[in-house]
């Protein structure tokens, strides 16, 4: 059975009005919202509780979603910071220690685990999670803070602890409405009812149907991005789709057969997919960036391998990794509607 990608689908009102994928990809920024209008009055009063305290001796993010919280926090927290994904706590953490945790559904039994293990400890925990759920019940304690969350949306919940971090001094600046405003952004521009032409990430599911992606990005939070985009890019179509370091995508590139304008795909088969360089730009010009920057693209330069870029204006890290996600799983959606089996 063969698999072709009918761009016409991706204007075809019929088939992108019955797409829920859409339709929850267009209300992220709107769930952002909401969940930090649901815990803003119990953030209010867990921040004043921390002024109370001494700064933590150490933050720890408990949990399987903690990766995220180290993309953003490991270049600003100014006091040590670990990522702990496990069902316990590290050895050392105690009293002097914050504990945050991510829960979008609370039902996860070892983040319960671990939310228990730093009540006993004694430590300062704060945590996002439904209420009621699993992992609020093992939350109750002294220095508990519980924010409330009902989207079970795990970004949205990230920007609940990181706009909490941020008024405690904890990390950067990372205000929800302009992480909302900018998924708002990224939906109008590439909302279904826009058509090809100017639609970024239609036009990018074109370039995608008939390539294996290497997705890069330069900075921890555009890398991290560029994992979550390959992932939904492997989920739509089934192909290959790499995310990794430049060191890790510069041997596969460099290895592509150079492209032949002689290739005839009518007479010799069904075309080659060739590699395509997808590079996921948040306007970090550090050295090395820009440095790894281009290798990638003089290496996919020399063997003729396409080279796509998704960009931001948005104003802070947090927001422009959202950004550069959402764009990325719309240009994902798209690919999986357009892809069709004869």
């Amino acid at each position: 059975m063969a698999t072709w990608f009918d761009e016409s689908r991706l204007d075809d009102e019929s088939a992108l009005e019955s797409d829920a994928a859409l339709r929850h990809l267009a209300e992220s920024g709107a769930r952002v919202r909401r969940a930090a209008g649901d815990a803003a009055e119990a953030t209010a009063a867990a921040v004043a509780r921390a002024e109370e305290l001494a700064r933590p001796r150490a933050v720890i993010a408990a949990g399987p979603d903690s990766r995220l919280l180290r993309a953003v926090l490991e270049p600003w927290c100014p006091v040590p910071f670990v990522a702990w994904p496990g069902p316990a706590l590290p050895g050392w953490a105690g009293s002097l220690d914050l504990v945050v945790v991510l829960a979008p559904d609370g039902a996860d039994t070892g983040t319960a685990s671990a939310v228990a293990e730093a009540v006993r400890r004694g430590c300062q925990v704060v945590v996002v999670a439904p209420v009621g759920s699993l992992v609020a019940e093992h939350a109750a304690g002294r220095w508990s803070s519980i924010l409330p969350t009902e989207t079970r949306d795990q970004l949205a919940t990230a920007v609940v602890v990181l706009e909490y971090l941020d008024r405690v001094s904890l990390g950067p600046r990372a205000d929800a409405e302009q992480v909302a405003t900018a998924l708002d952004e990224v939906a109008i521009a590439c909302s279904p009812h826009r058509d090809l032409a100017v639609n970024p990430a239609k036009m990018l599911a074109i370039a995608l149907a008939d390539t294996n992606p290497l997705v890069w990005g330069g900075s921890v939070l555009a890398a991290r991005a560029a994992r979550r985009v390959a992932e939904a890019i492997r989920r739509a179509s089934g192909r290959t789709a790499l995310a990794g370091d430049a060191d890790h995508l510069l041997p596969v590139l460099e290895a592509a057969r150079p492209r032949d304008v002689f290739d005839d795909p009518f007479a010799d088969g069904p075309a080659e997919l060739r590699p395509m360089l997808l590079v996921l730009d948040d306007g970090a010009e550090e050295p090395v960036v820009r440095e790894h920057r281009g290798r990638l693209q003089a290496a996919a330069a020399s063997r003729g391998v396409r080279v796509e870029t998704l960009t931001t204006e948005a104003p802070t890290e947090v927001a422009r990794y959202a950004s550069l996600m959402l764009s990325g799983r719309y240009a994902a959606e798209y690919l999986r509607l357009g892809l069709v089996e004869d």
